[in-house]
């Protein structure tokens, strides 16, 4: 019987912690990390390491946060896709009031985490759960331009790193928001375009126009060009002490190209299985290139 109690106990809290991992988007919110301590690196000559935890920890809030705020808001409509359909709240196992009180915790956590960084970390923390929960939630059922509104808090956490370093917002963080802001659109209008059936039966709209066609693909391909071309312009020193040498803005291009291969490989096929191997890029392309940043500021 006692063993039968312990494996029970295990279980449910097994069953907790995917639960509160679901409502955070743990894999999400890492990631959104791992941006904040490339852009981090790419700003520092020492790396102060309180400073860096902090920036992570601060960073996994925020972004928790603002996933725990949206799935409380989307509850009803993510009972009607299968993707998301599982989730805590949809099914019952979490319950609103357990959901936002995480949320509210991590939002005050987070922004205080940030603000013992300096204040300017912490004001783009707290624009970013703004943005996210306030105006790009709301909107996702009423217009495509929602993606645009989205791309700006998806954007931050890149040169958020650097105004953790530098306490300033210049040139350089600017570039480094642009990078990441241009590479929502490729980025979440693949998601869209394999979502979209999906999307459309919760009542979103996702895809530019809200159309699956090639009209989104030329979309697609246009802001994977402006991508490719705004990452590669520090090799120019246009943006401050952020630059890049030649082997570097190459390296970066042709990452760039095979992304924008799957683009083009779209809109000739119009097919699901261009769509995911252009997510895939994309996800590959934001990873490796600010690897790369970082290591090309170290061979400096």
């Amino acid at each position: 019987m006692e063993s039968t109690v312990i494996t029970d106990n295990k279980i449910s809290m097994q069953a907790i912690i995917s639960d509160f991992k679901q409502l955070t988007k743990v894999g999400l919110s890492l990631s959104v990390v791992f941006s904040s301590v490339a852009g981090y690196l790419l700003a520092i000559d020492v790396v102060n390491y309180f400073t860096l935890l902090m920036l992570a920890i601060g960073g996994f809030f925020m972004v928790g946060a603002s996933n725990a705020f949206n799935q409380i808001i989307e509850k009803d409509t993510d009972l009607i896709m299968k993707r998301t359909q599982n989730r805590p709240l949809p099914t019952g196992r979490m319950s609103v009031n357990v959901a936002l009180t995480i949320a509210i915790l991590f939002t005050i956590s987070g922004l205080s985490i940030l603000y013992s960084i300096n204040a300017k970390t912490a004001l783009f923390g707290a624009i970013s759960i703004f943005l996210y929960t306030s105006v790009y939630t709301p909107l996702k059922p009423v217009t495509p331009l929602s993606v645009f509104v989205g791309a700006i808090p998806g954007a931050i956490p890149f040169m958020l790193g650097w105004v953790a370093a530098t306490n300033e917002f210049g040139m350089e963080a600017g570039f480094l928001f642009m990078i990441q802001f241009f590479w929502q659109f490729p980025h979440f209008w693949a998601i869209g375009w394999l979502q979209h059936e999906e999307y459309k039966k919760a009542g979103f709209n996702m895809l530019p126009m809200g159309q699956k066609n090639k009209g989104a693909v030329k979309q697609i391909i246009f802001y994977t060009v402006i991508m490719i071309l705004v990452s590669i312009s520090p090799v120019l020193k246009l943006s401050g002490a952020f630059y890049i040498h030649p082997i570097t803005a190459v390296i970066v291009a042709l990452l760039g190209v095979y992304m924008l291969y799957f683009g083009v490989k779209l809109h000739k096929s119009e097919d699901n299985v261009d769509a995911r191997k252009l997510m895939l890029s994309s996800v590959l392309y934001i990873t490796v290139v600010q690897i790369v940043y970082v290591v090309d500021k170290f061979l400096h």
